[in-house]
């Protein structure tokens, strides 16, 4: 037997202009694209105008619904604009993002290792007491197991929810190219470079913008974004890792995340 279900929804202001929009933008899409298949009925008939395929609706590479008949935004004000965020990742915190409305925004590093360090070290050194063989060592094997599989879990839990916030809200994404395995030879931030994962957010906002239609932009990894000038394009010296702040040859004072995130927006134009 089959069973049917009724929910009402209570959204709020926000949340129900954003339905009335996409609702109203479907309905446009649909309307066009049926306008434009009867034209081309029409057009068959009376054996006028050039052979041509309907339009499909499709997703751009800037995320943007397309036909083939143009529409201007000001004709429908109720489809989306194009939204573009530029991240920078780094280790103080996880990643700075600047959309194209210049707010920026910093994603503190949970840092879920650092955190557990102390139980993880504590359920090592009690397997390293057990006798290899007994019963007590596959039970202390089983303590540090779970320690290491509940940093796993925390750590892809935190990615995952990032990663697909940055894809629905945004169309282009800008991303800074790390060499995690190059920066890991610094032993005093192998630990914290590994902790954050970077190759594995990357391949998330990858896959996950393939998927939703979204237009994924890796800068080089030879990209200056922290030397870069966002404001005069100047290039300046390299800095150190403590460096967090500094002021461009012609004044402008800049917090290193936040212009490094500038310039990477600038890639999506």
């Amino acid at each position: 037997m089959l069973k049917g279900y009724k929910y009402r929804l209570h959204p709020t202001p926000v949340q129900a202009e954003f339905l009335i929009k996409t609702i109203g933008c479907a309905r446009f899409i649909y309307n066009k694209l049926l306008e434009d298949r009867i034209a081309i009925r029409e057009e068959a008939k009376t054996g006028s105008g050039t052979r041509r395929k309907p339009a499909t609706v499709s997703m751009t590479k800037t995320g943007k619904f397309f036909i083939s008949i143009l529409v201007e935004q000001d004709d429908a004000p109720w489809i989306p604009v194009e939204h573009k965020v530029g991240i920078d990742l780094g280790l103080e915190h996880f990643a700075v993002m600047t959309n194209d409305a210049m707010v920026s925004e910093k994603i503190e590093n949970p840092r879920f290792l650092r955190k557990s360090e102390e139980k993880v070290k504590k359920a090592q050194r009690a397997l390293s007491r057990k006798k290899i063989g007994s019963k007590n060592r596959e039970k202390a094997r089983l303590i540090l197991a779970k320690r290491h599989e509940k940093i796993a879990n925390q750590r892809k839990d935190f990615l995952h929810k990032l990663s697909r916030r940055i894809v629905d809200e945004n169309q282009v994404i800008v991303v800074e190219t790390l060499t995690s395995k190059d920066m890991m030879q610094n032993h005093k931030l192998a630990k914290s470079i590994g902790d954050v994962s970077w190759h594995e957010f990357v391949r998330q906002l990858e896959y996950k913008s393939n998927f939703y239609g979204r237009t994924l932009i890796k800068a080089d990894q030879w990209f200056a974004s922290t030397q870069i000038c966002s404001i005069c394009g100047a290039k300046g010296e390299k800095k150190t890792v403590d460096v967090r702040e500094w002021t461009c040859a012609r004044g402008a004072h800049h917090d290193r995340d936040i212009n490094a995130s500038l310039n990477l927006l600038m890639l999506a134009d």
